[in-house]
Formats: C-alpha cells, sequence, structure tokens
C-alpha cells in the first residue's frame, strides 16, 4: 500500500499515512496534532470493538459466543489497514477480521497481562475519506453478523495554540483545558449531542459533526493539543461491566461519520 496519500480540494490538504490521518491544512494552518510532538505518539485512530479500559473486567468481555480477550479500547488498533481507492479528493480503506483469530497485544507486557487478544465475531471495517469546501468527512463503515455486540469510538488528535486559552462549545456551554485536565485518564464526557465548536485562539475555529456516534469525549495533559473524540457509550466513570447487555447490537451493516470543518 501506498505509505502516503494526499487528497486536494481548493485550499485544502489532506495527509493519509497507512490509513491514519495526519495532517488537514486548510490556508497553510495545521489543524491536527503532529507525532513526534508532546502529548500522543499518534494523530488518530479507532476503538473497537470495545471503549474504555477493560484490566477492571478481568480483560473478557462477556458475549452470547462466550468471554474475548480485549484490551484497552478493543483490538482494532492492533490491524492494519489495506487500501480499496484513492482519487484526488477521496481515500477509502478497510481492515478484515475473522473471528477467533489471535492477535497480538501491543500493550504485552509493559502495559498488559495479554499477549494476545481475540474477538468472538467476523467483521469488515472501512474508512472513507471526502474532502470538500474546507470540510473533511470520515465514513466508519461496520459489516458484521447481525447481533454482533460492540463500541466505536473515533480517536482523532487536533493541534492546540499550546497556550492554554483554547475553548470548546457543546451544548451550549464553554468547556476549558482546565476542565479536561481535572477529568484525568477518565477522559471529559460530552454526552447527548452530535456537535462541538473548538475555539481556536490562533486559528480558524473548527465545527465538528457526528452521525450516529451521539456522545463525545475529551482528553488532553498537555497544552499543544486535544482528542476530540466521538463515541458510541461512555465507560470511563461508571463500574462498567464488559458485556454485551451494555454495548450496541449490530444489524449486520453499521454508518458513523464524523465532518470536520474550518469555519
Amino acid at each position: 500500500m501506498e505509505k502516503n496519500i494526499k487528497l486536494i480540494d481548493k485550499n485544502s490538504i489532506v495527509h493519509i499515512e497507512k490509513g491514519e490521518l495526519i495532517s488537514f491544512k486548510v490556508s497553510n494552518n495545521e489543524y491536527i496534532h503532529q507525532k513526534g510532538s508532546k502529548g500522543w505518539r499518534k494523530s488518530d485512530d479507532e476503538m473497537f470493538p470495545v471503549i474504555g479500559p477493560t484490566s477492571k473486567n478481568n480483560f473478557r468481555v462477556h458475549t452470547k459466543k462466550g468471554d474475548a480477550i480485549q484490551d484497552q479500547h478493543g483490538l482494532l488498533r492492533e490491524l492494519e489497514y489495506s487500501l480499496i481507492s484513492s482519487g484526488e479528493k477521496t481515500a477509502k480503506f478497510r481492515k478484515n477480521y475473522i473471528k477467533n483469530t489471535s492477535v497480538n497485544n501491543s500493550k504485552y507486557p509493559e502495559k498488559s497481562t495479554e499477549e494476545k487478544l481475540f474477538w468472538s465475531f467476523d467483521f469488515t471495517f472501512e474508512k472513507h475519506y471526502s474532502l470538500e469546501n474546507n470540510t473533511l468527512k470520515i465514513d466508519f463503515i461496520i459489516t458484521s453478523d447481525a447481533g454482533m455486540p460492540f463500541m466505536l469510538g473515533y480517536h482523532p488528535a487536533f493541534l492546540l495554540s499550546n497556550t492554554g486559552k483554547d475553548t470548546l462549545i457543546a451544548n451550549d456551554k464553554k468547556i476549558t483545558l482546565k476542565e479536561i485536565y481535572e477529568a484525568g485518564h477518565n477522559a471529559f464526557p460530552v454526552l447527548n449531542t452530535d456537535k462541538i465548536i473548538l475555539e481556536n485562539s490562533d486559528r480558524n475555529h473548527l465545527e465538528i459533526t457526528t452521525k450516529n456516534f451521539n456522545n463525545f469525549m475529551l482528553w488532553t495533559e498537555v497544552d499543544n493539543m486535544l482528542c476530540i473524540e466521538p463515541i458510541t457509550q461512555y465507560t470511563s466513570y461508571t463500574d462498567e461491566k464488559f458485556s454485551e447487555e451494555n454495548m450496541s447490537i449490530s444489524s449486520g451493516k453499521e454508518v458513523f461519520s464524523i465532518c470536520i470543518k474550518v469555519l
């Protein structure tokens, strides 16, 4: 697969590396956290088929097909994308998984006791990018057997001014970085909404809208980046027992979207 794919539309440029969004520039202003900078080693990731730390559930997720072993945020991130197609303004990627296939856990042994992970269901996960009018849209398409339990989260990191003065608006309320810091590793929940405005102090603001996620969580430990994460469920502040009883249930094909628009 071509390592780096570029999408161009008017004064917008997107760079994608092996399926990962590594740059979104509009009028030469960067809006994505750059790998190698302080804060986080990636610029985006996906959380699937679970969100949150599974250690409190002994790394097990209870399903109708038996217990599966999952580490924090699931095993999808351990799989590699293949390229379906790419053009001037679009790119499509796919990950395939065959049920009960063992996958190496990159968190083992430093951060986890589980060397191998597996899921009890087949699935195909597609990530489709499209760029138009200073807006980047990303669709996530999950195809599986009907009845598969799942959670889904998208984990992009946005570049901040490094001043601590950037703020957000959601549900008609202002959110400060100080509030997000105080939430710590649990991440700050923003529930029952499909829209957040990131008010940048040094560049144009960003409008982030979603379809079918219905929730966000916010995480950072530094002033130069912020993860604004659309999620189907928020688990961090609960005594969540990872079970299909508290997960979404697939109809066979599910579609989720995020639009990142420069205002």
